[in-house]
């Protein structure tokens, strides 16, 4: 798009639309097994680099897990850390943990390893030395936009965080410079909610606004 290109007016129905996606876009852990085309694969890996990042650095590393060997990695290294946070609770809450589906690992067509690259030259620092956080928060940013684009084509996505990042970086053999900010299952839902799914089993209710604080 060229500098002088006038940027678009968005309608009201659009923003109303775009409000029904925010709405939509929910953590998904079940999926039905309908493949993934490579093409739409594709299409939201160009949108989730269109994404903003600190000094223009384009940290972002996404990693298409497809081997069974790999994914039974993937799979034995949740395994093992859910059992670790299971430990940690007790009582109901323990019970109420146990009970809940947290990952999509063995029913999602498409698995992706994200990561930052810690060590880029890309956007010589700016803005980073300061806060070198920004470069994962620029990496969260491109997994938000694929998240949104994935919605729109009637795809879903769910974030696996109960798992060792660094036992993933030696799993996958990927450059130990890159830190695993997400592991995304990705694929058609077996079942769509506005609400998330977490507040349907009763592990937590959702805030319904944002309370800003005035100084």
């Amino acid at each position: 798009m060229g500098q002088d290109t006038a940027p678009p007016e968005f309608s009201d129905r659009f923003r109303d639309q775009f409000d029904q996606l925010m709405r939509w876009r929910r953590d998904v852990r079940r999926f039905r097994p309908d493949p993934v085309p490579a093409e739409t694969c594709r299409r939201l890996a160009g949108l989730a680099a269109l994404a903003p990042s600190v000094g223009l650095s384009q940290p972002w590393r996404f990693v298409s897990v497809e081997s069974d060997a790999a994914r039974a990695k993937m799979r034995d290294n949740f395994e093992t850390e859910n059992a670790r946070a299971l430990a940690g609770y007790d009582g109901e809450r323990a019970q109420l943990y146990a009970g809940l589906k947290l990952s999509g690992l063995d029913d999602a067509p498409v698995h992706w390893a994200v990561f930052c690259d810690e060590a880029t030259d890309s956007g010589s620092g700016l803005g980073a030395r300061t806060m070198p956080e920004m470069r994962r928060y620029s990496v969260v940013a491109a997994i938000t936009q694929i998240w949104l684009a994935a919605r729109a084509e009637g795809l879903g996505i769910g974030w696996v965080s109960i798992l060792d990042p660094d036992r993933v970086v030696r799993d996958l053999g990927v450059d130990p410079d890159w830190r695993l900010v997400a592991y995304l299952c990705v694929g058609y839902p077996a079942e769509d909610s506005t609400e998330p799914e977490l507040a349907r089993a009763g592990w937590e209710t959702r805030s319904a606004e944002i309370v800003m604080d005035v100084r």
